[in-house]
């Protein structure tokens, strides 16, 4: 049960992780996405627009209806699924990590302990809004 959750995990969070990257009209990033589905489907700008939005709209819906099947789960089954979520993160990390120069993997350091610092923050936001509305009822 516990691997069938976190693939399950998973599959749900590369669609959104996929979609999340920034799109850069004229950066590489874009530029290359652009030639790939877009540039197949010859999709005007207004429509490119609009399919982001409603791939957006089915990420969130995924997120959402993953969220109440994990909602379900006791407590020691979230803690575990947590756990492994971790580790495989810590793996990838370090696997990354490694295909870079001293160079890079000092750029990739101080891009991690960004990110560290907004998952901190925003888990101090949600606990902070859980307690607002936990306090509003």
């Amino acid at each position: 049960m516990r691997k069938t959750l976190t693939a399950l995990l998973l599959a749900a969070a590369l669609p959104t992780l996929a979609i999340a990257m920034p799109m850069h009209e004229g950066g590489p990033r874009g530029h290359e996405r652009d030639h790939g589905m877009f540039k197949e489907l010859n999709l005007s700008k207004e429509q490119r627009q609009e399919f982001r939005k409603l791939m957006g709209e089915q990420m969130k819906s995924r997120h959402e209806i993953t969220r109440r099947y994990l909602d379900k789960l006791p407590e020691a089954e979230k803690q575990a699924m947590h756990e492994e979520i971790e580790k495989a993160r810590a793996e990838q990390h370090k696997a990354l990590r490694e295909l870079l120069n001293p160079e890079q993997q000092k750029a990739f350091d101080e891009h991690q302990k960004k990110m560290e610092a907004r998952r901190a923050e925003m888990a101090e936001f949600k606990a902070w809004k859980a307690e607002k509305d936990k306090q509003a009822n």
